[in-house]
């Protein structure tokens, strides 16, 4: 239920200025208004003089940072930064979880939320590991998961947040194709919402007790309003409006290849797809002749597996340049983690890849058919013709 806005900053000010603070963060603008700067976090640092409330600010071309002392001088830094007209807030302490969006009208919507993690020791310069999202954050008593599964999932975020742009304000519409359980749901909308930003996310899985158990445990949270599921299969579920980031954790086989085909007709801005098996192309090659002179790479059946997953998400790779994409497959996180553990990172730039003859080269030279190409041919994919024009065209590489 909407509160006033002045009521809800008053509690905001009285959270940054609280000792038991462990991290805030200001961004988003109001209707029609925008602030001096993009973004605000704030987060208590130990200094050779002291402890110190450190505000780091960005304008979105450069950041600055400044750590004013305790009392008075944190007082009127925070009253500032209050009184900039941000959209957002988000502001966790030792005991409480804060998150304030200012609405059309000019409101405040408010959700506040008891948390147990204890207070946190001030950084300095010689901190124990990071977490984008602690393994001991309050969620994962509701959501569960593994110690492994936590890593993956924090390892998955660090990738998101090298992804999209810091200065990056506004409503984003999020889809987690293939969501499972939804431990990356739940913990993407977590870390996207202490970025300060309006988030609403939704997670698709084929089963229907996984949506019903999903939302029970986004209505626990208090997230039934911005995080949302829907039941059906990754290629024909009903995802409205268009979502501006696809996210995808193993989903099994070519289910990746629907979830990238889906990106691509969406025109999602940004994708991230963490591959699982791959057995599409791994048949295909078994079932016809190897190209000279590579037999060898695939005459014994672990090698031939491992190159059928190289060349699984080489192709995947690139089709998404031939679509518009600058993509680039990495490693997310270690392998004693997962052995599954590529990432297919793509941003939307919607010019094709000179390179994009490679790909037809490629898949022709090994008699493949990428089900990711079968499932874009309805969608006009590139003829072999267009191809080969692309390369005269003057237009920049991924």
């Amino acid at each position: 239920m909407p509160e006033p806005l002045d009521a809800a900053l008053t509690e905001v000010r009285a959270l940054l200025l609280d000792p038991a603070l462990t991290r805030a963060v200001a961004a988003g603008r109001r209707r029609g208004q925008r602030p001096t700067v993009v973004r605000a976090e704030l987060r208590p640092v130990t200094l050779k003089a002291g402890p110190r409330l450190q505000i780091a600010t960005s304008d979105g071309a450069r950041p600055y940072t400044r750590n004013v002392a305790p009392g008075p001088e944190a007082a009127v830094a925070v009253d500032e930064l209050l009184a900039e007209p941000f959209g957002n807030w988000h502001v966790e302490t030792a005991e409480a979880t804060l998150q304030l969006r200012v609405t059309k009208s000019g409101e405040a919507q408010v959700h506040r939320a008891a948390t147990t993690r204890p207070a946190a020791t001030p950084g300095g310069n010689d901190r124990a590991k990071e977490y984008l999202l602690d393994p001991g954050d309050p969620i994962f008593a509701e959501i569960g998961g593994s110690a492994a599964k936590r890593r993956q999932v924090d390892a998955f975020l660090r990738a998101l947040a090298a992804t999209l742009p810091d200065d990056l304000t506004g409503p984003l519409r999020v889809v987690d194709l293939g969501c499972g359980n939804a431990y990356l749901t739940f913990a993407a909308y977590r870390y996207l919402a202490g970025r300060g930003l309006d988030v609403e996310l939704v997670g698709v899985d084929v089963r229907e007790d996984q949506r019903r158990r999903n939302t029970e445990l986004a209505q626990r949270l208090g997230w039934a309003d911005k995080v949302s599921f829907v039941a059906g299969t990754i290629a024909e579920a009903v995802v409205d409006p268009a979502p501006d980031l696809v996210l995808a954790l193993h989903a099994c086989d070519t289910a990746t290849d629907e979830a990238l085909a889906r990106a691509i007709r969406w025109e999602a801005r940004w994708v991230l797809a963490a591959p699982c098996c791959h057995h599409d192309l791994a048949k295909q090659l078994r079932a016809q002749p190897t190209p000279a002179p590579y037999d060898l790479l695939t005459r014994q059946g672990i090698l031939r597996e491992r190159f059928a997953d190289v060349l699984t998400d080489a192709l995947r790779a690139g089709l998404l340049r031939v679509h518009g994409y600058r993509a680039e497959v990495v490693e997310f996180v270690d392998s004693q983690h997962t052995p599954r553990n590529l990432l297919i990172r793509a941003r939307r730039s919607g010019a094709g890849d000179p390179r994009e003859a490679e790909y037809r080269e490629l898949v022709d030279q090994w008699r493949v058919t990428p089900r990711l190409e079968t499932l874009l041919a309805t969608d006009a994919a590139p003829t072999a013709q267009d191809l080969d024009a692309g390369i005269s065209e003057d237009r920049s590489s991924s």
